[in-house]
């Protein structure tokens, strides 16, 4: 009976060291070779970091330079990180950025950067993506009356003040004209914003006058253009000086001078610090931009987004009330570049080499 008992605990024993070895090989393959199911998650959970994040960027146009820049600095950047952007441009039509970002969303894209064309127009876009559990950054132009998710641009009151006191600088008496953007983008209104807050002392004084004014449809240059010649032949001339929006008003408003052989007789301001603009402030005809660097908002976009994609918590350093919330903002700064901060500034960065600057 003793020799049958030791054997029957052997036995046992034997039996409970095989099923805890067969547990343990289990567990080990199961370890190492994760399943699908494990590796992805659901947009609402968040992107493990072993899937490929996708971007969505819908842009207004690339009609100008300056947005050329901001697509291939941010689509270079997400191939740096390992992320796929997919980029669409509407080219200034609302329907058609509607449309783009159905297709976007449809495509499964993780985050969805938007350029809107319409600041209102675009909270349609939020809403779509967020019912597909798609986060939403609106991208140097807020959307209005959305739950939008973050915003990133650069401080567009400040960019205001600084045309408005450079130009009051050179001219700090006399009759302005002020060619703002589209009446439809948000940003605008907080150019004239900035704007005002240099002029209103000033007019109040009775040293300034605005002699007229208008919104720029579809920040289109020829519109920009026809304003000007009406601004011009409504004050038979007797313009002092510019406050342009952008860069491509400027160019317009600069061409709607040299009919009249007003040019580098009126200062004229800009923004985006484009190519042209730079060599027509060198050459006399533009007074200044105002250097956004585009490079440092498009990176911050593609590194916020990676992280709203894994629902990390992204850092901002302001917020912004579009109507309906107050949104997570992410504001860059800007700087005024003129004639005698053109080395210091777009060279020295790196935005524009020296040579492509001074090119007579």
């Amino acid at each position: 009976m003793g020799r049958i008992r030791k054997r029957y605990i052997f036995f046992i024993m034997f039996v409970s060291i095989w099923l805890v070895l067969a547990w343990w090989i289990s567990n080990t393959k199961t370890i190492s070779k994760p399943s699908e199911d494990k590796i992805t998650y659901n947009k609402q959970a968040g992107i493990s970091k072993q899937k490929k994040i996708k971007i969505g960027f819908a842009m207004d146009t690339l009609r100008e330079e300056r947005w050329l820049r901001d697509r291939d600095y941010l689509v270079e950047k997400g191939k740096e990180l390992g992320v796929d952007v997919i980029v669409q441009a509407a080219e200034r039509d609302n329907a058609r950025q509607i449309v783009q970002a159905e297709t976007l969303i449809s495509q499964g894209v993780d985050v969805l950067i938007i350029v809107p064309h319409s600041a209102a127009a675009a909270a349609a876009i939020v809403e779509k993506a967020h019912k597909a559990g798609i986060k939403v950054i609106a991208y140097d132009r807020l959307i209005t009356n959305a739950d939008l998710d973050l915003y990133i641009s650069f401080d567009s009151i400040l960019i205001g003040e600084l045309q408005a006191g450079a130009v009051v600088k050179q001219v700090p008496k006399g009759n302005y004209v002020l060619i703002e953007g589209a009446e439809t983008d948000y940003t605008s209104h907080l150019y004239k914003e900035g704007q005002m807050k240099v002029l209103q002392p000033l007019i109040d004084k009775g040293d300034i006058q605005i002699v007229y004014e208008q919104w720029t449809k579809d920040w289109n240059p020829t519109d920009a253009k026809a304003n000007v010649e009406i601004a011009l032949r409504a004050n038979h001339n007797q313009i002092d000086a510019i406050i342009a929006a952008n860069d491509a008003t400027a160019e317009a408003a600069i061409e709607a001078l040299s009919a009249q052989n007003m040019t580098r007789k009126v200062p004229v301001s800009g923004l985006d610090a484009e190519l042209a603009a730079c060599r027509r402030i060198m050459n006399g005809t533009q007074l200044m931009t105002v250097y956004t660097s585009v490079k440092d908002m498009a990176e911050t976009a593609i590194t916020a987004a990676i992280k709203m994609a894994r629902r990390e918590k992204v850092p901002t350093n302001s917020t912004i009330n579009n109507g309906k919330i107050n949104v997570p903002t992410i504001l860059l700064q800007p700087v005024a570049v003129t004639k005698e901060t053109m080395d210091e500034t777009v060279i020295a960065t790196g935005f524009h080499k020296r040579e492509e600057v001074y090119q007579k």
